[in-house]
């Protein structure tokens, strides 16, 4: 007998608590990947579709996927389906990541 093994977002007759459907505001981070995904999926471009990102959210591994937010997820798995497809490299998504950091650590500093 095989043994069914349900994956991180398979969540379908588990018992949770009540979903929060009230409108919310999205951070202007979370704006810009939503963007990112429809440029790199449209018809013109049509980098990535959304198949291969559930695949990258369902990849993520339950302790990842349950440690993340709905963007967060959104955005490792664009990240990982566009180094596999070559499109960008772990070096260059690694130097951005250091470019995008100081620049937040640098306007956080406090001027004397």
């Amino acid at each position: 007998m095989v043994k069914h093994l349900r994956k991180p977002h398979d969540l379908g007759g588990l018992q949770d608590g009540q979903v929060d459907r009230s409108e919310h505001t999205h951070e202007p981070w979370e704006k810009r990947v939503d963007s990112i995904m429809r440029l790199v999926s449209d018809k013109k471009r049509l980098i990535l579709t959304v198949d291969e990102l559930r695949r990258g959210i369902e990849d993520l591994g339950p302790s990842v996927y349950d440690e993340l937010s709905y963007y967060e997820r959104w955005i490792s798995s664009l990240t990982n389906v566009l180094i596999e497809k070559g499109v960008v490299t772990s070096d260059e998504v690694g130097h951005k990541m250091n470019d995008v950091e100081a620049r937040w650590s640098a306007d956080r500093e406090i001027e004397p």
